[in-house]
């Protein structure tokens, strides 16, 4: 069936269908074009989401569990995701919008063309209808007057009155009328002729074209939508596979996710490799000896003020003005730069060099770890400096190539860093060997206060030996070392001394102070040379013993491994006689069951302070 036999007398409605049918083709590529936009913005948003989620630089640390490794996949896919989202709005551009702008100008210049030419055969036809009416119109005008001139000639021919010339007059007008009425009749039906035919031409042949050309651009129109669905769902198609990896991913992510491991992992990203505190014995006062007794006592009543007068070893004290002013103006220029030299070898994190601020469990792995790290570093430079000699070799063979001595000096440079990595890596592992060595128990916060609680009391000295009070007498050895000495102190130790490893007359890494852990400066306990220039250098005046400015209890146990500190347990509640300055060590005095005090510096991150109003 087709529009030109059918719809013959249709023209105008015809028109409008076509005109809304290319309306609707518009508004199904706005409908694209709207999604298009939609699907755009909604890549970006995917996109904005998975890198405001992206791990930041502190975070990394926590890329080791599973579940934030499974979250960085899951935006991995995320990005996936909107990739192909950006590929579904690119597609729908080239393929879809495009083609519906190519169409629905098509359409519309052809549509425009036919009705044209509808037109001009319309316009035919009714001007060859208007020319058959006014010919019929003469036509019955002059049959009227013919009729009217025969009527006229025979009242005259039988009027009696009226003379021949008269009634031939009137002869004369009726056959011109009659031959009028006859030319308007063949004129009639000359158009009347004309007008059949075109009228049957019109509506058989030309304007059934017109028609069925209109048909045949609204059927391609219908087409064309029908494409364009089509091809729309074909590009979520080709994305549709792509589309299932990335989900698939996000459940692979997901299921790798394991809670065991995540735990594990905290385990071995906190675990200090300390021991845990042991069972606090029962103390029987009746059967402890009195000097136990009395520190027993003195560590219950430690912050009630004393008022006792005499020093510390020779009824003399010195006023501390500064831990540094105890030496002369070299050493004391020597301990700043000792200083320097700490601060520097502090990590960009603020953690020390050797990591000696940490647990051991957790100085060991960042030691390996950097330690590997540096392995890692030292094989690239090494394989950059293979290259860099086999191309001077080459330039050496064959100058024609290349000036071999271009390669030296990135040579030398490569040698210099090289030689630097090494040196690195040697110290790391000499720090991780003095950190393996550091017995696990006995640098437990828990393991001093054991030896307290065990019948015997242990004092230590500045040279790291131990006194034992138990009751058969048996040396007991010191254990290995304090977590709060680093090798970056010992650093310090080595500048102070001139690197020099003799302690006599030498200042401490620790505290700064050249003279017995027990004593300050005129104890009756350092050097002959020490009291000598404490006797001259140092403000020295008979005063009450310092009131106590407060409190301190020990967090971690301290072992006095230097002169001018003190060794505590911990639990163990100390005076604090002078704040910490600035130079990370406070002042602090005990009960001695010996000598009555001892007094000394201990690190401030040790201990926790409270402070009289």
């Amino acid at each position: 069936m087709s529009w030109g036999t059918e719809l013959w007398d249709q023209y105008d409605n015809l028109a409008i269908h076509t005109s809304k049918g290319i309306e609707f083709l518009d508004k199904y590529a706005n409908f694209i074009r709207d999604r298009l936009a939609i699907e755009t913005e909604y890549a970006a948003k995917l996109r904005r989401l998975a890198k405001n989620y992206q791990p930041k630089k502190k975070e990394e640390d926590d890329n080791e569990f599973t579940s934030h490794q499974a979250f960085r996949n899951v935006l991995k896919e995320i990005n996936d995701l909107a990739g192909q989202r950006e590929v579904v709005a690119e597609s729908l551009q080239l393929q879809i919008i495009q083609g519906i702008t190519l169409l629905s100008k098509t359409l519309r210049e052809e549509r425009k063309k036919c009705l044209s030419n509808g037109t001009y055969l319309q316009q035919n036809l009714s001007s060859q209808l208007s020319a058959l009416e006014r010919a019929k119109r003469n036509y019955e005008k002059a049959y009227r007057d013919s009729e009217k001139a025969v009527d006229n000639y025979k009242k005259a021919d039988m009027d009696l009155n009226l003379s021949r010339a008269e009634v031939e007059r009137y002869k004369n007008i009726m056959t011109a009328k009659i031959q009028q009425s006859d030319d308007a009749k063949n004129e009639y039906a000359n158009q009347l002729q004309k007008t059949n035919n075109l009228q049957q031409q019109h509506y058989n042949e030309l304007l059934p074209e017109v028609f069925n050309r209109l048909q045949e651009l609204d059927e391609k129109r219908t087409r064309g939508i029908r494409e364009f669905i089509i091809g729309a769902a074909d590009v979520e198609s080709s994305v549709a596979p792509i589309i299932a990896r990335c989900l698939e991913g996000m459940v692979k992510a997901g299921e790798s996710i394991n809670e065991k491991e995540d735990s594990y992992k905290v385990i071995e990203r906190y675990q200090s490799g300390f021991t845990p505190p042991t069972d606090i014995p029962f103390e029987d006062l009746s059967k402890q000896d009195p000097e136990s007794s009395q520190e027993s006592h003195y560590n219950n009543v430690q912050s009630s003020h004393l008022t006792v007068k005499g020093t510390i070893s020779a009824n003399r004290i010195k006023k501390r003005v500064g831990i540094f002013n105890i030496f002369g103006s070299n050493k004391q220029q020597k301990i700043i730069e000792a200083c320097i030299t700490l601060k520097n070898s502090l990590t960009a994190d603020g953690q020390k060099e050797d990591f000696s601020d940490l647990p051991p469990n957790q100085r060991r792995k960042k030691l390996q770890a950097k330690i590997a790290e540096l392995q890692q570093k030292i094989a690239q430079e090494t394989a950059a400096r293979d290259g860099l000699m086999k191309m001077k070799v080459v330039y050496e063979a064959n100058s024609s190539l290349g000036n071999p001595m271009t390669v030296e000096g990135q040579l030398n440079e490569s040698e210099h860093k090289l030689e630097k990595l090494k040196i690195d890596l040697k110290k790391y592992q000499g720090y991780l060997e003095r950190a393996n060595q550091i017995p696990m128990a006995s640098n437990s916060p828990q393991a001093n206060r054991n030896n307290l609680h065990n019948g015997h009391r242990v004092s230590r000295h500045s040279n790291g030996s131990t006194e034992d009070n138990n009751e058969d007498g048996d040396d007991q050895p010191d254990d290995g070392g304090s977590l709060s000495r680093s090798d970056s102190e010992d650093n310090v130790a080595q500048i102070q001394n001139g690197h020099n490893n003799n302690n006599n007359g030498s200042a401490s890494p620790e505290s700064g102070l050249g003279t017995s852990h027990t004593s300050l400066p005129g104890s009756g306990q350092g050097s002959a040379h020490d009291n000598a220039m404490g006797e001259d250098a140092y403000y020295e005046t008979e005063m009450e013993l310092l009131q106590p400015l407060g409190t301190c209890r020990a967090l971690y146990p301290f072992e006095a491994t230097s002169e001018g500190s003190i060794p505590m347990n911990e639990g163990e509640v100390l005076q604090v006689i002078e704040i910490d300055q600035g130079d990370g060590w406070t002042r602090v005095r005990r009960l001695n069951n010996t000598n009555g005090w001892d007094e000394g510096f201990v690190p401030t991150s040790y201990i926790e302070c409270t402070l009289y109003a």
